[in-house]
């Protein structure tokens, strides 16, 4: 496949997913927004530029390294508004916030207290989401359910904005119970949510999701496995 079939088949793609999310919010009956973050990792930038060019501003990236090596460049480019999706390390916060406009996967004090250290050094200060850990998998990063309230008001007492709260069902079970209590663990702190990814976010849009993060189903397969 030439580069410009690939550019174009990767923007019907996209438009295909955006208009799948309009159905999803019309069925769901919502008149508030749903915004597409539009998963980048392991693409190289050549991939990434058609979805760019066809208007696309709002990504993801799961690794700082990854997103440090591509991004600056891009953004000579595009305006683009950087998400953080994966496991941050406290060693990792000053490039973290130097690079992301959103931090999603906030799930410990500890890297509260590094993003905030950052942020004041750096004179910016990322927006944020609080991971939890919704089907409490051992192997997976997130506060508990019932931690989630005191990770939101620590973030806050640290001058770290909190617009929502980030989830990632378990691989093996429906989502939608996971997408159903995170939601209402969001309205009861009155908070977003960001959940979905390609294989059901028109589920998590029927369950309120304000921000649902795609990557295969607009970029393809994967260069190597990844969800």
């Amino acid at each position: 496949m030439s580069v410009t079939e690939e550019a174009s088949d990767v923007a019907t793609r996209l438009a295909a997913v955006r208009h799948a999310i309009d159905a999803a919010v019309r069925q769901a009956g919502r008149t508030d927004p749903v915004e597409l973050v539009a998963v980048t990792k392991t693409f190289d930038a050549d991939h990434i530029r058609p979805v760019l060019e066809a208007g696309q501003r709002v990504v993801g990236e799961n690794r700082v390294q990854e997103a440090k090596a591509k991004w600056p460049a891009l953004r000579e480019d595009f305006d683009v508004e950087l998400h953080l999706l994966g496991p941050l390390q406290s060693n990792k916060a000053k490039d973290a916030v130097a690079l992301f406009d959103v931090i999603e996967s906030v799930d410990r004090e500890k890297i509260a207290e590094a993003i905030a250290k950052a942020a004041d050094g750096a004179g910016r200060v990322p927006r944020c989401l609080v991971q939890v850990n919704v089907g409490r998998e051992a192997q997976k990063a997130g506060a508990a359910s019932e931690e989630a309230a005191a990770l939101v008001e620590r973030c806050r007492a640290l001058g770290l904005p909190v617009e929502g709260l980030m989830a990632i069902p378990p691989l093996e079970e429906p989502p939608g119970p996971h997408f159903q209590a995170l939601a209402a663990l969001a309205d009861e702190l009155g908070l977003a949510t960001s959940m979905g990814m390609s294989g059901d976010y028109a589920e998590a849009i029927a369950h309120g999701a304000r921000w649902v993060r795609v990557g295969s189903a607009i970029f393809g397969a994967r260069p190597q496995a990844s969800r």
